[in-house]
């Protein structure tokens, strides 16, 4: 569905986080800037600004995109989720759970990145071997952790998220 064009801008219908947005955005507007100037979701951080480190990975209609070399008339029509859309009402996401428990964090400017990507190689593949996990993270960068944690807790966060009715997972994301 290609957004509507009126004048300098163009009408962009996206649903965030589970809410429906319509925004008048200039065409050259990229989702990092979108989400973080427009809608006031700073999950997503500015890093390399060319796909390069992670920081601002988002899921644009399940996959992991780096929003900051993604337009924004790119998700017309579709379904951005953000670090911020993660956690459910019980709580964190078992997969921010396992990340905080396994110590996968030091910073955080990273951690919302590489917990999106989790979740789309958990929806992709619920039993990765740990090489599979590397390859699928190797698009996201950490300065502080180091990779083991990281590792440790996706293999974490499969275990926990194998564990839970898929219904329930799905009421929760």
């Amino acid at each position: 569905m290609l957004p509507e064009i009126a004048g300098e801008t163009i009408t962009l219908t996206s649903t965030v986080n589970g809410q429906q947005v319509t925004l008048a955005v200039e065409p050259r507007t990229i989702l990092l800037d979108l989400l973080r100037d427009r809608l006031g979701l700073t999950g997503a951080k500015r890093s390399c600004d060319s796909q390069v480190c992670g920081a601002c990975t988002v899921l644009l209609n399940g996959a992991p995109v780096s929003a900051c070399s993604t337009l924004a008339c790119e998700a017309a029509g579709g379904t951005i989720e953000t670090i911020e859309g993660l956690a459910g009402p019980g709580g964190l996401h078992p997969i921010q759970q396992a990340f905080v428990d396994r110590a996968a964090i030091q910073c955080g400017f990273c951690t919302p990145g590489f917990v999106l990507t989790t979740k789309a190689l958990l929806a992709e593949n619920a039993r990765p071997t740990r090489a599979e996990i590397a390859h699928f993270l190797g698009g996201n960068l950490c300065r502080c952790t180091g990779y083991w944690n990281i590792l440790a807790a996706v293999e974490d966060a499969a275990e926990r998220l194998a564990s839970i009715p898929a219904a329930t997972v799905e009421e929760e994301s």
